[in-house]
């Protein structure tokens, strides 16, 4: 039996290392992925500031297995009813079992020049791109920096852009401006929480303008909707998300069982999941780390029926996926805003629950050094010792439990 998993993001990798453990030694395990190291997105913002945390921010996908198979390609199509998955755009995978995680794209929404003009924040090389050419337009003089898309991760761009600014001693010089086309940023989160996050991007200097959808752009200047023009030195594009082009650019509607067709699942932020509940889930990395414990025992089940184990024939009972979140967190330069439950955290409390989260990821898939070094970066410490990776080196979790995923969101409409 061949059990594949296409993707080694969050919800991917997560939901591999559990199938390490858990499937019957007669099934093989096959991860695919177009890259060699596995990339902590929620952190990738940090780069824009601190090019050095790259190190601590990516993990050898190779390093996080035992048992699976590592296949370095593009999944370019996913037959989800046939079972068949094309790599490369040549070469044909066939499995058993199968799941699609995936990840999303930055959409674009065909707005006019945007996609031309705009950088998104999807991969390291985004973030050495937008660092270089923000740093080019401090050189010049007065900066204009806008940022389209006022969720989580456009919230995190800006804030790192106004942290450096101040580094750069160019602060007064520089016009940061962070877009959203709804009335609030963060606008799927809180009224509290949004409350806070306005009040912390206002407090490092960034102009916040809601309703204030972006129409198009060309390479100087940025169209709203209502006719306003802004011109800019550097434009960031946080405005949104579709799905991989295995999946035709699509994110499915997936149930709570999270199955897409026949024996295939999809997980994270590929599809759009409506939990047990009936809820849209949120496309973030903490939804999509709990999709894949799911996903897990879902295809654990499957794939003990189908090598036999003795249930009569009849179909195993599948589990529902309710996601119920702990909390939500979101950098701000070297602030922070957290809530969990009715409490809403700025200041060190919340900057150390950030660091917590990531942190505790890291641990959980193995690589305690990257998460000693990402303190480091975090708190701005200089030459945190191999003494402390050593002390708990072997204390690496698997997400059982701890802060793993905790409050982490990814992609363009959420953060960490």
């Amino acid at each position: 039996m061949n059990v594949a998993v296409f993707g080694a993001g969050y919800a991917g990798l997560t939901l591999a290392r559990r199938l390490e453990r858990q499937l019957p030694p007669e099934a093989n395990l096959v991860v695919v992925d177009e890259s060699e190291d596995h990339l902590v997105q929620h952190e990738l913002h940090r780069a824009i500031r601190r090019p050095s945390i790259a190190e601590d921010i990516t993990v050898p996908i190779a390093d996080c297995f035992d048992r699976a198979e590592i296949r370095r390609a593009r999944v370019t199509d996913v037959d989800a009813e046939a079972g068949v998955a094309t790599l490369d755009g040549e070469d044909e995978l066939a499995y058993d079992v199968g799941a699609v995680c995936l990840g999303a794209a930055t959409a674009f929404y065909d707005l006019p020049g945007v996609e031309d003009h705009a950088t998104p924040l999807k991969r390291l090389d985004d973030a050495e791109r937008i660092r270089a050419d923000v740093l080019d337009a401090f050189d010049a003089g007065d900066a204009r920096i806008v940022v389209g898309g006022a969720g989580l991760s456009g919230i995190q761009v800006a804030g790192e852009i106004a942290a450096l600014a101040r580094e750069e001693g160019v602060d007064e010089a520089a016009e940061i401006t962070l877009l959203e086309q709804q009335g609030a940023v963060a606008p799927n989160f809180p009224e509290a929480f949004q409350r806070a996050v306005d009040q912390q991007l206002r407090d490092r200097g960034i102009t916040v303008r809601t309703d204030a959808a972006v129409a198009g752009a060309d390479g100087s200047t940025i169209t709203l909707e209502d006719g306003t023009e802004l011109d800019y030195d550097e434009f960031v594009w946080t405005g949104g998300i579709r799905g991989a082009d295995a999946l035709a650019g699509d994110r499915p509607l997936v149930r709570s069982r999270l199955q897409l067709a026949g024996d295939t699942f999809v997980v994270g932020d590929a599809a759009r999941v409506v939990d047990s509940d009936g809820q849209a889930v949120p496309a973030s990395a903490q939804a999509a780390i709990r999709e894949a414990r799911v996903a897990a025992a879902n295809i654990e089940r499957l794939a003990d029926h189908r090598l036999g184990d003795g249930s009569g024939g009849f179909e195993p009972r599948l589990d529902d996926f309710q996601f119920d979140s702990p909390g939500w967190l979101v950098s701000v330069g070297d602030g922070a805003v957290a809530q969990f439950g009715g409490t809403v955290l700025t200041g060190p409390a919340a900057v150390a629950l950030k660091t917590t989260v990531g942190v505790g990821y890291l641990t959980s898939v193995g690589a305690v050094r990257k998460a000693v070094g990402l303190v480091g970066e975090e708190l701005d410490l200089d030459g945190v010792p191999d003494e402390a990776a050593d002390a708990i080196d072997g204390e690496a979790g698997d997400g059982e439990s701890g802060t793993a995923d905790v409050a982490v969101g990814s992609g363009d409409d959420g953060g960490s």
